[in-house]
């Protein structure tokens, strides 16, 4: 999921940027742009790239024997 092929180009994720506040990012090649933003120029860096969290369990899901040892 994280090493993916069709991630949308975004300068949040792209090696080039840094990140200057949570609206702007620094480029090298475009200047101040958009989180949102993107260019051809687009490298993806999977390590700026945080996952969304996952869904909690219901305890209603669980079973006693979920439960023993």
């Amino acid at each position: 999921m994280l090493y993916r092929k069709n991630i949308k180009p975004l300068c949040a994720y792209c090696t080039r940027a840094g990140q200057i506040d949570n609206v702007k990012m620094i480029c090298p090649k475009r200047g101040i742009v958009s989180v949102e933003g993107s260019c051809k120029r687009f490298r993806y860096d999977p390590l700026k790239r945080v996952p969304p969290r996952p869904k909690p369990k219901s305890v209603e899901e669980f079973k006693p024997e979920d439960f023993l040892l």
